[in-house]
C-alpha cells in the first residue's frame, strides 16, 4: 500500500526557515520533519512513498536522492500553486485503482497505523479521517470586577475533535476532486461526509502539528522528553 504525503505548501507563517527551505524539510531536534512522518510509517512496515511536492521541490527531492535509499520514495512535482486536493489527483497515475493512506507533511503523531486500517476495513467508508483533540493554546480566567476569582490551565479536552490527517483512502476519493484547485477539506470530504462515507478514527494520543515557530518549539520539547512516544 502506498503512502501519500502532502509536501508542496510554502508555510508562509514559517517564513523565517521556509524562506530558504520547504516546510516539510524543517528540522525537529535536527531531523526534517518529513524524515520523522516516514519513518513513522516505516515502523509500521510502509516502504512505498510519494512525496507530493510544489515549492522548492528540487530541495526534497535531492535530500532523498541520497537519504533512506532503503525506501522507495518517490518526490512528484504536483505544481507550486496546487492547492491539498489538486496535489492528490496528480498522483492517481500512480496509485491507479488501489487503496492508499495520505497525510499532511507538517504533523507528527504516535498514531497506531494498524489500529487505524482496522478501523477502516471494518467500515465501508471512502475515506477514514484521524480525529484529534488540538493541544490547548490557553488557559481559562474568570473575572469579577477587576479580579480574577477563577484560573485553570486549559486542556486539551477542552476542545473539539479536529481533522488530524493521517488518512485511509480508497480510489473513490478521485472521483470528488475537480482540478488543481481543489481543496481537501471543502470540496471532497465535505461531499462525501454528505453521503455518509466519511468516517473518524478517533486518536487521543501524541499529535502536534507544525504551523508556527511556537509550535516547532513545542514540538522540540515534546520529542526531547519523549512525550511523543506516550
Amino acid at each position: 500500500m502506498k503512502v501519500i504525503i502532502l509536501a508542496g505548501g510554502r508555510g508562509s507563517r514559517l517564513s523565517e526557515i521556509t524562506n530558504k527551505i520547504p516546510k516539510p524539510m524543517v528540522k525537529i531536534c535536527k531531523v526534517p520533519i518529513l524524515v520523522r512522518i516516514i519513518k513513522h510509517y516505516n515502523k509500521y512496515g510502509f516502504k512505498n512513498f510519494l512525496i507530493a511536492s510544489g515549492y522548492k521541490h528540487q530541495i526534497i527531492k535531492k535530500y532523498f536522492k541520497k537519504n533512506l535509499k532503503n525506501l522507495d520514495i518517490k518526490v512528484i512535482n504536483t505544481g507550486k500553486n496546487s492547492m491539498t486536493a489538486g496535489r492528490v489527483k496528480r498522483l492517481e497515475k500512480y496509485v491507479k485503482n488501489e487503496r492508499f493512506l495520505l497525510t499532511y507533511g507538517d504533523g507528527l503523531s504516535n498514531i497506531n497505523l494498524n489500529k487505524l486500517l482496522d478501523f477502516h476495513n471494518k467500515s465501508k467508508n471512502y475515506v477514514t479521517l484521524t480525529a484529534v483533540r488540538p493541544p490547548a493554546r490557553f488557559g481559562g480566567i474568570k473575572i469579577f470586577g477587576k479580579k480574577v476569582k477563577y484560573f485553570k490551565e486549559k486542556s486539551s479536552l477542552d476542545e473539539g475533535w479536529i481533522n488530524g490527517g493521517f488518512f485511509v483512502m480508497e480510489p473513490q476519493i478521485f472521483n470528488f476532486i475537480e482540478n488543481d484547485k481543489t481543496i481537501l477539506e471543502r470540496g471532497p470530504l465535505e461531499k462525501i461526509c454528505k453521503i455518509n462515507k466519511l468516517g473518524a478514527f478517533n486518536h487521543t494520543g501524541f499529535w502536534q502539528c507544525m504551523d508556527t515557530l511556537r509550535d516547532k518549539e513545542i514540538l522540540e520539547k515534546k520529542i526531547r522528553n519523549k512525550e511523543h512516544l506516550e
